[in-house]
């Protein structure tokens, strides 16, 4: 393998960029790397970061500004259930002391100038997860923060005491913090529940009710089920659910339930359903 095959190599494990010094300890000399560049091979950044024509276009971005990938968009990139609608921008963080991001006047983009809640890596082209929450919640509008906030919860392991005692600069991340229970299955869960919660109903998750967990019980006895777009699809997960709302029906309970479709494109209709079986006292014990 020459050096050229051995530095594509080693970028292509890296999402196709990678520091400049990170390449030299590795053993690969400052006069290949130049070389590397020299004949198109790769792209040189801010004099510091060697990407192919094809690296990671978040990270491209992110070295470019001299900056990290924070937000909604880190967000993106690690798997949390992130609403249709929602803010698709990159997003980037920088210190406050940082030189000129240099992204041009065309750019269109949200850079998040603060100091890092978390210590990261030196060279690391991604914000931490603490970082990002803490821009989520100034950024994006309360009811997504919220959905991200409990996503990121659960999909990062993220108990509601670890980020109760994190030490945000924000009262925006601080109010999160302490209404984030952690037990939503998907963000479909909390676009539904926060509303109802901030009506003072009495709202709780994950409730297990005749062999199962049920998605959310208001009050005594009205449970809200919600098939999220990749749940319940198959046959026998369908039957499983038929089978268990009749027993809950059997046991007094009143069952809603309600579709991706439904929760992300007519909330109002759900709303008004939930309403109108309030207003019937349908939550309450008889």
């Amino acid at each position: 393998m020459d050096v050229d095959e051995r530095i594509g190599q080693w970028l292509r494990a890296r999402n196709g960029i990678e520091h400049r010094d990170t390449l030299i300890r590795a053993g690969i000399p400052v006069t290949r790397l130049r070389d590397f560049v020299r004949r198109g091979r790769g792209a040189l950044i801010r004099r510091a970061w060697i990407a192919l024509p094809d690296a990671d276009p978040d990270l491209a971005l992110a070295a470019r500004a001299g900056g990290r990938v924070t937000c909604i968009a880190l967000a993106r990139r690690r798997g949390w259930w992130i609403p249709p609608a929602a803010d698709a921008r990159p997003h980037l963080h920088l210190r406050p002391a940082a030189g000129s991001a240099g992204l041009g006047p065309g750019w269109d983009g949200v850079l998040h100038w603060t100091q890092p809640v978390a210590p990261t890596p030196g060279r690391a082209l991604e914000g931490t997860v603490e970082d990002a929450l803490a821009h989520i919640a100034v950024c994006q509008p309360p009811d997504v923060a919220r959905v991200l906030w409990e996503s990121a919860a659960r999909k990062e392991g993220l108990a509601p005491e670890y980020l109760r005692a994190v030490r945000w600069r924000g009262p925006a991340a601080r109010e999160l913090a302490h209404i984030v229970t952690g037990l939503s299955d998907s963000g479909l869960e909390t676009l539904v529940v926060a509303p109802l919660a901030r009506s003072g109903l009495r709202v709780r998750q994950q409730v297990k009710i005749a062999g199962r967990f049920v998605d959310a019980l208001v009050g005594d006895l009205l449970v809200l089920q919600i098939d999220g777009f990749e749940f319940h699809s198959a046959s026998a997960d369908r039957t499983r659910d038929i089978a268990h709302d009749a027993e809950l029906r059997l046991r007094g309970y009143t069952v809603l339930r309600f579709s991706y479709a439904q929760i992300v494109h007519d909330w109002p209709t759900v709303e008004a359903t939930i309403r109108r079986a309030l207003a019937l006292g349908l939550h309450a014990a008889r």
